[in-house]
């Protein structure tokens, strides 16, 4: 049997990530032929102990098994000296480097992009975060259900009337994933074409964010407001509580908060002696019951107050209006906005990724039907004469500026 070489042979990915989206990612460029080397610690990368909807396996859980094939493990431990110093050497053979450590811990454990570029020039350095490098949410936990709660897209299914719900799949660290797949493709090209590394950063947030182009475009745009009609249009594997709630004033995303630390906070004794890991799962229509009742009681900044404070999973569920106007999202200017010829100043989701060398841009908006046929076929070879027979015929088609 012959085997051909995929399409990223040669290429050696370090793969220090953990969870879903960075593992998700390293693995697509895996199926892609690259020699991808998970570096995980010496206990184990935390997904390997994190079974989602319990399903253990037998010696690798099915969460772990789903996101790291065609990788091979090294396990470090770069909390020590010698740990870091064999990174560093994996490093100065490797084409891309890929991390989603908290903000600021590569930069302690100096695995940052400034410590290996000393070490590899060329090094691809891809960083994963929730929300960005640095603004006002920086430190808030980028998970999944807080993502989709923040992003507005809640609101674009379900039942007018009903609780905002999310995807049925871990949909912010999918599409996280396959946004820093195409950032480490479109940061390679580049080191093709000029022998330079850098850096590449994306946030889940943005990702998410820019994935509602067209939803998005027609709130910013065209002022269409979300309005769900009376009958519904439209994860079982979470333990509980797990979803949106309601409160006396909105809604709230709450996530695998402890049930003890949650009862006491909330002031229900029910969950007094009950374990995460056992009634979490056996009663979750009680627990949701519960805890909806009791968060219905007071406003979405008194429990994002109380129980973020705490150390809880918990964040708002915005609308559109909410999203457009989010502080991190201002911040990161996951906007943009450019004139276009026939519809005016348009103002629509900008670019999920960051690059520090060949930063994304928008030369211009959507053209009209055959806006460049004249243009791209003289590139392409053809004559005047050609061309003009092309349009005669029917073949092609031009605007009438260009016809």
């Amino acid at each position: 049997m012959i085997q051909t070489r995929g399409v990223l042979d040669g290429y050696r990915v370090l793969d220090c990530s953990i969870a879903m989206a960075g593992p998700f990612a390293a693995q697509r460029l895996g199926d892609l032929g690259a020699d991808v080397i998970k570096v995980e610690p010496t206990s184990g990368e935390w997904q390997r102990h994190a079974a989602a909807g319990g399903a253990a396996g037998n010696e690798i859980n099915v969460s772990f098994l789903s996101l790291n094939r065609n990788k091979r493990s090294v396990a470090l431990d770069l909390k020590s000296d010698a740990g870091r110093a064999a990174l560093r050497e994996l490093v100065a053979g490797a084409d891309v480097f890929l991390q989603n450590y908290r903000p600021g811990v590569a930069a302690r454990l100096g695995v940052d992009y400034d410590s290996l570029r000393a070490v590899n020039p060329s090094i691809v350095y891809v960083s994963i975060s929730g929300y960005g490098e640095d603004g006002p949410y920086r430190d808030r936990p980028g998970q999944d259900l807080l993502l989709q709660a923040m992003s507005g897209a809640m609101y674009s299914a379900g039942r007018d009337g009903d609780e905002p719900s999310p995807a049925g799949q871990y949909l912010a660290d999918a599409i996280t994933a396959s946004t820093a797949f195409e950032g480490v493709l479109a940061a390679l090209l580049h080191r093709e074409r000029t022998g330079e590394g850098q850096l590449v950063t994306v946030n889940m947030l943005d990702a998410l964010t820019t994935l509602q182009m067209q939803e998005l475009s027609v709130f910013t745009v065209g002022r269409k407001a979300q309005q769900r009609s009376a009958e519904p249009h439209a994860h079982v594997y979470i333990r509980a509580p797990y979803g949106v709630f309601e409160t006396s004033d909105g809604y709230v995303a709450l996530a695998f908060a402890d049930l003890h630390e949650l009862g006491r906070l909330i002031e229900e004794p029910a969950f007094e002696g009950w374990s995460s890991e056992v009634e979490g799962w056996t009663r979750r229509d009680e627990i949701h019951a519960k805890t909806a009742a009791k968060l219905r009681e007071n406003t979405a900044a008194y429990w994002i107050e109380v129980l973020g404070g705490a150390g809880m999973w918990i964040g708002p569920v915005n609308d559109y209006a909410g999203l457009v106007d989010d502080p991190q999202i201002v911040h990161n200017s996951t906007f943009v906005e450019y004139e276009h010829p026939t519809e005016g100043l348009v103002k629509t989701p900008g670019f999920p990724y960051r690059f520090s060398a060949t930063p994304p841009r928008i030369d211009r908006g959507a053209p009209r039907v055959g806006e460049h046929t004249r243009e791209v076929l003289r590139e392409a070879g053809f004559d005047e004469a050609a061309i003009d027979a092309l349009l005669a015929s029917g073949a092609a088609r031009a605007t009438l500026e260009e016809a």
